[in-house]
């Protein structure tokens, strides 16, 4: 008997049956109730929205560290190869294609640093000295992430400094001796994409987005289908031991579409559509396996249109639309798919309280950055998208149904991994650390978070205390990352340890950034 209770349980939870559940679920309950994480006094209302950039993004030319100090030791270190992919240092016009580049001698091309002027220069509110010498260290971003610089300038985003996963923290010479331990399977794209997202290896079951929602999710009431929502697919960051991911579409209306379960003719019958719609919804047959597979079809059928008479409202209708979007390599047209996700998510927050949902975990996610070659052709295009993104999701969410939404929700990125400082003559490969962007009204913005590494690598007289072999140690974890945001949403210290136990091993349990 214990083996069929095991079956129709999986059956409910493919179908987002157990959702449903909320804090009452096993558990939530080991946990503890959700009224303990968060109170009736709570705000109304709060989103945490994951922006994952897949392949592992070359962080190391997103976020860069522009005093002379460590912009020369940047500079030798990438400005080599077939197609260097050092960027030019901030101040720098950009040199019209055709001509020749000052510093680098090379010939400007559309698809090299040279056109694209010097990086952006950002000025964080805390001072930073510069780690090997005296003096106040100065940063910027990639030539491209304007919208980026104009967020970080307005206070409302944020870097964190070398993030990945780890267990306890790690000195380069521990790391060499391999003297404590170590995340699994390091620099393999699936299980480090696995293990940002749910702190174990390919394979794992439930992820810590999941797990937030889990203990928040009896704050939905009927609406807890709705919790976690992923707008790229299925990702293990969303999956709870209850709660179910709701997977969506972008950019359609209805919002959700049951093929054949809205149709008004079915072989020729205009009552016929509505016949089948009840015996598949019938819970009345002696099957327990049919009883249960008619109850989740029901609450899915059910849920559709909850959603699509949600998304069809005034207030969800005028979400600002994602804009128009041009490489700026290639000079295209073409869709930001980040943009368009991040406006469904902007759509669903809009529907919340038409949907009484008070707790949302989203899922977004965009390829294209496993750059071992051609860097210079990908990534300005892809940072470009992600910080056109984010300033227009910060857009949509300042007047949603003439609400500014701002405050209540933040958004994060993450990836498998950073990138190699050191270029293999057109590209990057697999590392560990690297930098990420958090963005929000609740964000304490305009500053950079953790500890920024020293930058380059070992020279005469120079040994990096940050890096081995051509890669950053994180010295944040990925636990700490995830816990400032756990606790901003409304989970408690106990919960935070038992959703990341290595939380325990580090120095200290949150950033400050929120």
């Amino acid at each position: 008997m214990s083996h069929g209770t095991h079956t129709r349980r999986q059956l409910l939870r493919i179908g987002g049956g157990l959702s449903m559940l909320g804090a009452a679920a096993p558990f939530a309950a080991q946990l503890a109730a959700a009224g303990s994480a968060v109170g009736q006094s709570a705000p109304d209302y709060k989103a945490l929205v994951c922006v994952f950039m897949l392949g592992g993004n070359d962080a190391n030319n997103m976020v860069l560290a522009t005093d002379t100090d460590s912009w020369n030791r940047y500079f030798t270190a990438r400005n080599t190869g077939a197609d260097p992919i050092a960027l030019m240092p901030a101040g720098m016009a950009p040199t019209p294609i055709g001509a020749t580049n000052t510093l680098t001698g090379r010939v400007s091309a559309a698809a090299r640093p040279e056109a694209w002027g010097g990086v952006l220069p950002i000025v964080p509110r805390t001072i930073q000295t510069i780690p090997t010498g005296s003096g106040t260290r100065t940063f910027g971003l990639h030539p491209h992430m304007g919208p980026a610089k104009t967020l970080f300038d307005a206070g409302r985003l944020a870097v964190v400094a070398n993030i990945g996963t780890l267990v306890r923290p790690v000195t380069r010479a521990q790391y060499e001796a391999r003297s404590v331990a170590l995340p699994t399977n390091l620099f393999s794209h699936n299980d480090q994409q696995s293990t940002w997202q749910a702190g174990r290896t390919e394979g794992a079951q439930t992820g810590w987005g999941g797990a937030f929602g889990d203990l928040l999710t009896g704050m939905n009431g009927t609406s807890a289908l709705f919790t976690a929502v992923s707008t790229s697919g299925n990702a293990v960051f969303l999956s709870g031991k209850d709660v179910v991911q709701y997977q969506m579409s972008t950019g359609a209306q209805p919002a959700v579409v049951i093929n054949g379960q809205a149709g008004t003719s079915l072989f020729g019958s205009a009552t016929a559509p509505g016949r089948v719609r009840e015996i598949v919804r019938d819970t009345s047959a002696a099957s327990l396996f049919a009883s249960d597979y008619a109850t989740t079809t029901s609450r899915s059928i059910g849920a559709a249109t909850s959603l699509n008479a949600a998304f069809a409202s005034p207030g969800v209708t005028g979400v600002l639309a994602a804009p128009a979007y041009r490489n700026p390599i290639t000079g295209a047209t073409e869709t930001n798919s980040l943009a368009v996700q991040l406006q469904t998510v902007a759509r669903m927050i809009a529907s919340a309280p038409t949907l009484g949902v008070k707790r949302q975990v989203f899922f977004v996610a965009i390829g294209g950055y496993d750059s071992h070659d051609v860097q210079n052709v990908a990534q300005p295009n892809n940072l470009s998208k992600v910080a056109t993104a984010l300033a227009y999701f910060d857009e949509a969410l300042a007047n949603l149904g003439g609400v500014n939404m701002r405050e209540a929700v933040t958004t994060f990125t993450a990836s498998d991994f950073s990138r190699t400082f050191t270029t293999n003559g057109d590209g990057t490969d697999h590392a560990w650390g690297g930098h990420h962007l958090v963005m929000g009204g609740a964000v304490k913005g305009g500053d950079i978070y953790g500890q920024f590494p020293t930058i380059g690598m070992d020279q005469t007289g120079f040994k990096n205390p940050d890096m081995t072999s051509s890669y950053f140690i994180p010295t944040t974890s990925v636990d700490q990352y995830a816990a400032t945001m756990g606790r901003w949403l409304g989970v408690s210290e106990t919960n935070l340890d038992l959703i990341f136990p290595n939380l325990k091993n580090m120095v200290s349990r949150g950033l400050g950034f929120l």
